[in-house]
């Protein structure tokens, strides 16, 4: 499987602290500095690219930083979404965005 393809990874980080927004903000910055293609939405942020093993690894980044934001627990959830064609947020998500605007 390593013909070149769009993928998205859905990651949730769910820090274990009473204000969580601070941990997230950490966990998103983390992944803002990795460089990937990113949509943060209300409940998790979207990744897209055509190597998943990169991607994962900035899940992962995104984890870890909630620990070095403090939190001592921490449970994050990953989906993946790929497809021999390719897939990607805007074709996930562009025809809802064009009927609310």
């Amino acid at each position: 499987m390593k013909q070149k393809r769009t993928v998205n990874v859905a990651v949730q980080v769910l820090p274990l602290v009473e204000d969580v927004y601070p941990v997230v903000d950490k966990a998103i910055e983390a992944i803002q500095a990795s460089g990937v293609k990113y949509e943060v939405g209300p409940l998790e942020t979207t990744l897209e690219g055509d190597d998943l093993d990169q991607l994962i690894e900035v899940a992962k980044s995104a984890h870890r930083a909630c620990f070095e934001a403090g939190a001592r627990r921490v449970v994050t959830l990953i989906k993946i979404a790929d497809a021999l064609e390719g897939t990607t947020i805007e074709q996930k998500v562009g025809k809802h965005r064009k009927a609310n605007l």
